[in-house]
């Protein structure tokens, strides 16, 4: 995966979000609607470019089916000529052709050694979960889980505060061949909000596959009495998989933000992004 565009291309950095309820994922499928797939086959489109031409993206958090995000961001290599031409431009017309579930909200041109995934220092998500005996208000159906037992948000604080840090999170995590899943959670707390919803906030320098839906699957079985606040610690130090770890749904899932570093930086952070990380210590 390139760090500069080829000669003769522009790389802009794209400011995105989207609704996943009606989405197959971000990663483009044949025969399937995804995030990826929508704005690059918009792109061609508004760009007056020759079919089967293809921009493709390349994103900060490839996110699953269902799940949705406020500051996803991706960036795209164009042409000089067209980015000259649509530059000032380009988010209107995107408006236009895109979808209503999708929106690119800035297309600005990126500098140099920006990449949108490997660059990234943390991403930030968010879960949120209604415990309220009625159920979820049907108007955010599609943005709330509903856990049909009361949560004590204290219990599952004290179980977030043991998770912190960097830890090899197999536990927690769907293995890929060739991948790590040792990352550094920056921050995990729950917050009871003011219409009763409780919200997971969850950031780390990256994450693996299923990784935020497993620990907020742990917390809430704290949460609801289930288990003690020490047990999702004992989960995560065993390394493997625990079948009582329950993957909650997607649709309460939102990544929220992404950050970089400033761009002085970008070169040394995409080199640290691709080692291949090990723990220090026992």
């Amino acid at each position: 995966m390139k760090d500069e565009p080829q000669e003769g291309q522009v790389r802009v950095r794209l400011d995105l979000s989207y609704d996943g309820s009606a989405f197959s994922g971000w990663a483009r499928q044949d025969s399937r609607r995804t995030v990826q797939g929508e704005i690059e086959d918009a792109l061609r489109v508004v760009t007056r470019s020759a079919p089967g031409t293809r921009y493709e993206l390349t994103v900060a958090g490839r996110t699953d089916a269902g799940v949705h995000a406020r500051g996803q961001v991706a960036h795209v290599d164009l042409p000089d000529g067209v980015w000259d031409e649509q530059r000032d431009r380009l988010v209107r017309r995107l408006a236009g052709r895109l979808p209503h579930d999708v929106r690119v909200w800035r297309a600005t041109q990126a500098p140099p050694h920006f990449n949108a995934r490997f660059s990234a220092i943390w991403r930030r998500y968010a879960y949120r979960v209604s415990d309220h005996p009625g159920g979820v208000d049907p108007l955010r159906r599609n943005h709330i889980l509903w856990h049909n037992w009361p949560l004590d948000v204290p219990a599952m604080n004290e179980a977030a505060e043991r998770l912190l840090g960097e830890h090899d999170f197999a536990a927690y995590c769907k293995r890929r061949e060739g991948a790590t899943t040792i990352r550094t959670l920056r921050a995990l707390r729950w917050e009871r909000l003011a219409d009763g919803t409780a919200e997971c906030t969850v950031e780390a320098d990256a994450f693996c596959h299923n990784m935020v839906r497993a620990l907020v699957g742990a917390m809430l079985f704290v949460g609801d009495g289930h288990r003690a606040p020490d047990w999702p610690a004992a989960v995560l130090a065993g390394r493997v998989r625990d079948s009582a770890v329950h993957v909650v749904r997607p649709h309460g899932l939102t990544l929220e933000a992404v950050g970089y570093p400033p761009d002085d930086r970008l070169a040394a952070r995409n080199r640290e992004a691709r080692n291949l990380r090990t723990l220090v210590g026992p």
